[in-house]
């Protein structure tokens, strides 16, 4: 605002002043001439992001490490037949397979760890890997083999392989018998032969894996004429 006065004295004068406007108005915009400083980094922020690359670095060489260790095989032995309790393990008994067994590796036959003249200490069924503790030294077989000819057939699920029962009824006298009991509660057939040619027939004859511990009273059964039969056991048909 402009104002204009004389003054009450001799010689006029003119005097102009300029009225102050309102102030400025300030919208909390920064003027021209000051600059705004960049806040600092956090140091966490730096760290966290480290972190994250060092997950995905971890991930990316631990699947890289199970897929390469997937992907080794070592030759190991499985039975190229049925082999039971006692038989003797040969190079035509078995064959050599790649698998990949990671930490399983020394819980089976290989190679390098069978000892020529082993025998199976445990029924392995034909196909299946040998594992170390079914094989051992001829010297310390606790078994043997009998031969026994069942009175009654042998089912269809007795195999080379399978575990069944020995029952014995002992004779009394000429067609006369006790009642059965078991004779033998565990043996590992070997064979089964039936002779339907020949008339009289003791019945079907059958190889049996038993324990040294059984073959006294085996041997006094089939000499005092017990009857005897064949029964299989839950793990027979397996």
């Amino acid at each position: 605002m402009r104002r204009v006065g004389r003054s009450s004295g001799r010689g006029a004068s003119l005097w102009i002043t300029r009225a102050r406007g309102p102030p400025a108005r300030h919208d909390g915009v920064m003027s021209d001439h000051t600059s705004a400083r960049p806040r600092p980094r956090a140091f966490w922020a730096d760290i966290r992001f480290l972190l994250g690359i060092l997950l995905v670095v971890v991930s990316v060489v631990g699947v890289w490490l199970v897929v390469a260790a997937a992907r080794q095989t070592v030759p190991v032995f499985a039975a190229a037949r049925t082999l039971v309790p006692g038989d003797t393990v040969g190079s035509d008994d078995l064959r050599v397979v790649d698998v990949a067994l990671g930490q399983l590796e020394d819980a089976y036959a290989t190679p390098a760890t069978l000892e020529p003249g082993s025998i199976a200490t445990r029924t392995i069924t034909a196909g299946e890997l040998v594992p170390r503790g079914a094989v051992g030294a001829a010297e310390s077989a606790r078994t043997t083999r009998v031969v026994v000819h069942s009175a009654t057939e042998i089912p269809a699920a007795v195999a080379p392989g399978s575990t069944v029962e020995v029952w014995a009824a002992p004779q009394l006298e000429r067609g006369t018998f006790d009642a059965p009991r078991i004779l033998v509660p565990t043996a590992t057939v070997v064979s089964v032969t039936s002779d339907e040619s020949m008339m009289g027939s003791a019945g079907p004859a059958v190889e049996l894996v038993i324990g040294r511990a059984d073959v006294p009273d085996t041997l006094a059964a089939i000499s005092g004429g017990a009857s005897l039969s064949i029964v299989p056991t839950a793990a027979a048909g397996r």
